[in-house]
């Protein structure tokens, strides 16, 4: 029964079917101020790896890994290594159902000093489902799913400045074809692409105290609308979102670092504007079109939802500041080895009221690097991943070759 309401609920949050059922809640809604901007694919924005889960979901300008396809990809001409890997995985809604979740491949390869190229592959797992007809037998079992895989290059563009271009195509199947409400339904499919631009520093100190400063912008899911039935009316935004974060770490002595990180985060999408109602329902105009007594028409195209997405809040700019939310973390090493984490996301109560504190610890020996982070939310907002321990286990290639030929090479 819970799976079946879960899937209820994202079919409605994907698919976008009952347009002035939806329409209707966003008016009741408003009427409390509560005015929630919400996109298909939603797993495209979810934290993929421990290190940023660790820290709040931060990640724009934090020192470059193996998972910087998801929070700017620009950080891969930065990077040190020659090539790595890191695999992630992680559990959603566990306190609920055993057999949902999020798993993240990622790695890059430098061709040259300053030039890499990165892929990277999310899958997310629904777990098995039983569909049942209007009188509630049972009829097929399907288990929904949803992908993207990334490939992205990153150039320096001068000593401390980068940027990168990904291409990234989505697959969502959440219903295997299985009629909805009498209609029949296919795997949403979409193609988008993500911009991006870094800046890091390593000259500059704070007192004596050798010090980095970054700062980072990236634009992801550019894209197509994404539809689950085949017609232009069914169609939903992704979510294009706009990403700005900055990072200081200071090199506190030898063996020491420590690194302040914040991000802030927005949605480029139309937000639901306020419905006229009359009898409860929507009011509509002679060609057939819903009243809006605030805000703007959400049927766009994608370039002009991107950039009405700064104008278009029904509360006018205090709510479009509202959209933005904001996450800050710290990160302690010690001697490159043992890391550290604390970090805190806060979104505003009336843009969804997801607030939270996160924990993390990193191991790093050699070859590989371990990184492990907890969630404990700060208000009564339900989390999907409310005191679940997330992992990543990322690998360095080169340090691989390297112990490979001390191994061989005869005393």
């Amino acid at each position: 029964m819970k799976k079946g309401f879960i899937l209820i609920v994202l079919l409605l949050i994907n698919a976008g079917f009952a347009f002035s059922a939806s329409s209707l809640v966003n008016t009741e809604l408003n009427e409390i101020g509560i005015n929630t901007v919400t996109t298909s694919v939603p797993f495209l924005t979810i934290a993929p790896d421990s290190r940023a889960g660790g820290m709040g979901d931060v990640g724009a300008a934090t020192s470059p890994d193996a998972n910087s396809m998801h929070w700017n990809p620009s950080k891969y001409a930065f990077i040190d290594d020659q090539m790595g890997v890191s695999v992630s995985y992680t559990p959603w809604l566990r306190t609920l159902v055993p057999d949902i979740s999020l798993s993240y491949l990622s790695g890059y390869y430098k061709l040259k000093k300053g030039n890499v190229i990165a892929a990277s592959l999310r899958y997310f797992s629904l777990g098995n489902i039983q569909f049942t007809d209007a009188a509630g037998n049972a009829t097929s079992q399907f288990t929904p799913n949803e992908f993207a895989f990334d490939m992205a290059y990153a150039q320096k563009l001068a000593k401390r400045w980068s940027a990168a271009m990904t291409m990234r195509y989505i697959y969502s199947n959440l219903t295997g074809g299985t009629f909805v409400s009498g209609a029949a339904t296919r795997p949403g499919q979409s193609v988008a692409a993500d911009l991006s631009t870094f800046y890091q520093n390593k000259d500059i100190k704070i007192g004596d105290k050798k010090s980095i400063f970054a700062a980072g912008v990236d634009i992801s899911n550019i894209g197509e609308k994404i539809s689950y039935s085949g017609s232009s009316a069914d169609e939903n935004f992704i979510p294009t979102n706009l990403r700005i974060g900055g990072s200081l770490t200071i090199q506190l002595d030898e063996y020491n670092s420590i690194s302040f990180n914040a991000d802030a985060n927005k949605l480029l999408v139309p937000t639901p504007p306020i419905y006229d109602t009359a009898n409860g329902g929507i009011k509509y105009d002679a060609d057939g079109n819903p009243v809006i007594l605030a805000g703007r028409n959400p049927n766009r195209s994608v370039v002009s939802g991107m950039f009405g997405s700064f104008t278009d809040a029904p509360g006018g700019f205090k709510e479009e500041m509202q959209e933005i939310n904001y996450s800050v973390g710290v990160e302690y090493w010690y001697e490159k080895q043992f890391a550290l984490r604390m970090g805190y996301f806060y979104e505003y109560p009336y843009q969804g009221d997801v607030q939270y504190f996160t924990a993390g610890i990193g191991l790093r020996y050699n070859v590989f690097t371990l990184d492990f982070s907890y969630l404990v939310p700060n208000n009564q907002t339900k989390n999907p991943l409310a005191n679940t321990l997330r992992f990543s286990l990322s690998f360095n290639i080169d340090a691989l070759k390297s112990a490979k030929k001390e191994d061989v090479t005869p005393e």
